[in-house]
């Protein structure tokens, strides 16, 4: 019993000790630690959304229309009197649920076409990797617009193109992780030691994998909300009243001389969003020190 629980404290103190010099590592790149807090805020703020925002985001005000921001509206109202902050407030729900969502069901998928592509191999795995291939062949915007355009525009398709879109770039950084990982003496140790074949994916192959596919979600959560935008201002994305960033930008593109706010404030929030994420995730690629392994 002793022997058995030695190597288990072995390995959490290796897991701790590797955490320790992660999080050093990470707190050293002080801009990604104020991205990770930027991080933390837009999250708070779209999860309490209902109770922070300063004003009910669709109530109408027609005696306060088009108004500049002031200290009552600290981004201005709209052509119906309805207060910015509060929109934009609410908006970062909608936009990161997308965002989130959508990379995490591209994640899953995307891992699981790679890993089955990489381990399995032969004719399986590159007939799965060919149709990756064949969508990044397209223009992720146009084939976004190509899709919203044939399901109609709602909040869950969106979800659901954002994870489409991602896919191959999981499967192909997943399938090349994997292959060099199985080709490493512990693996091979553990095929002879008698391990299922699916248990050594998931126990050995897998855990080793994760550095890259980490790094990855960090830098493709921007491209999420970037794309959700995009698509919310064509028309064929999060559809109004509901407000996401990118409907509130469109929303107030009309009145873009006349009241600039309208699309200022939204555009801004993305700025600061995605760059947030981009920091947090090069603090990552280089605290996980993967820079050489996910191309």
């Amino acid at each position: 019993m002793t022997a058995a629980v030695r190597p288990r404290l072995r390995d959490r103190l290796r897991l701790g000790t590797a955490n320790s010099r992660f999080l050093e590592r990470f707190r050293k790149n002080r801009l990604s630690v104020v991205g990770a807090v930027l991080i933390a805020f837009f999250l708070f703020i779209g999860i309490f959304a209902t109770w922070i925002e300063p004003y009910p985001f669709a109530a109408f005000d027609l005696n306060h229309r088009l108004e500049g921001p002031s200290a009552i509206h600290l981004f201005g109202t709209d052509q119906f009197g309805r207060d910015v902050l509060s929109r934009a407030i609410y908006g970062a729900r909608v936009s990161l649920t997308v965002a989130l969502a959508g990379t995490s069901l591209g994640t899953i998928a995307g891992v699981a076409i790679g890993a089955g592509a990489g381990y399995v191999g032969g004719w399986i795995g590159e007939l799965a990797m060919r149709l990756m291939d064949i969508i990044l062949a397209f223009p992720p915007i146009v084939l976004a617009i190509a899709i919203a355009a044939l399901l109609g525009p709602s909040l869950e398709n969106v979800i659901g193109i954002v994870g489409f879109l991602i896919i191959p770039q999981f499967a192909r950084v997943t399938r090349g992780s994997v292959i060099s990982v199985m080709n490493l003496e512990y693996v091979t140790a553990a095929r002879t030691g008698g391990m299922g074949e699916t248990s050594i994916l998931l126990r050995h192959v897998l855990p080793n994998t994760l550095g890259p596919l980490v790094v990855l979600a960090s830098l493709t959560i921007p491209s999420a909300v970037i794309t959700e935008a995009a698509l919310s201002f064509l028309g064929v994305g999060v559809q109004l009243p509901t407000p996401s960033w990118g409907n509130l930008i469109a929303d107030g593109s009309t009145y873009l001389l006349q009241a600039p706010w309208l699309t200022v404030f939204p555009g801004l929030v993305i700025t600061i969003a995605v760059l947030a994420f981009n920091l947090v995730g090069d603090g990552l690629r280089d605290a996980l020190d993967t820079s050489g392994s996910s191309g």
